[in-house]
């Protein structure tokens, strides 16, 4: 078993029961600047129209939602992946910087982004996950996934879902849970 965790929402959030591998991408980084708001929601470092134009000149015009351009860019893989743009999920920002410019969008108060990847044989160590460079090894394969809050046993997630052309999966789940995930695939969870 091998988890890489946020630190500030998923050490404390998640325990985790699973034979087979997991890794989860994230950060213990809490840097942030100033903030202005606008179409791409609330930048940090940079202005709103910072934001808009750097996302227009990566094919995402008109997306002005956070967890909509995560799970857009998460989703990508291989050659549809931007080549010149860098997307780290933060806990409570997703910071893009290409060719020098860096914007930060903030990430809703009451929601985390949790990306996970099932392995078999082998994973990366990763402190802020990249939507667009962190790959997994179970890249397109059907795994069960379940998610269970512990404190109110809420089932949060159950469903049967194909990971990512990156190899990771990825669920927005409430902030401050703890929690178990399991992981099923090929007779092994």
């Amino acid at each position: 078993m091998y988890v890489r965790r946020n630190i500030r929402n998923l050490v404390s959030a998640f325990g985790l029961v699973a034979a087979l591998g997991l890794t989860a991408c994230s950060t213990t980084d809490d840097s942030s600047d100033t903030t202005a708001t606008g179409a791409a929601g609330s930048a940090t470092g940079a202005t709103a129209a910072d934001a808009s134009q750097l996302l227009s000149a990566h094919g995402m015009s008109g997306m002005d939602d956070v967890v909509e351009i995560i799970d857009h860019l998460d989703r990508l893989g291989g050659s549809e992946r931007p080549q010149d743009l860098i997307a780290s999920v933060r806990p409570d920002q997703l910071v893009l910087s290409s060719g020098g410019d860096e914007v930060s969008i903030a990430i809703p108060d009451d929601a985390f982004y949790l990306s996970i990847a099932p392995y078999v044989n082998q994973t990366h160590e990763c402190y802020n996950h990249s939507l667009t460079t962190c790959t997994g090894e179970l890249a397109s394969t059907e795994v069960e996934v379940q998610i269970v809050d512990e404190t109110n046993d809420e089932v949060l997630v159950e469903k049967t879902v194909t990971t990512f052309e990156n190899g990771f999966v990825g669920f927005w789940l409430p902030r401050d849970i703890k929690g178990t995930i399991k992981i099923t695939h090929d007779g092994r969870s």
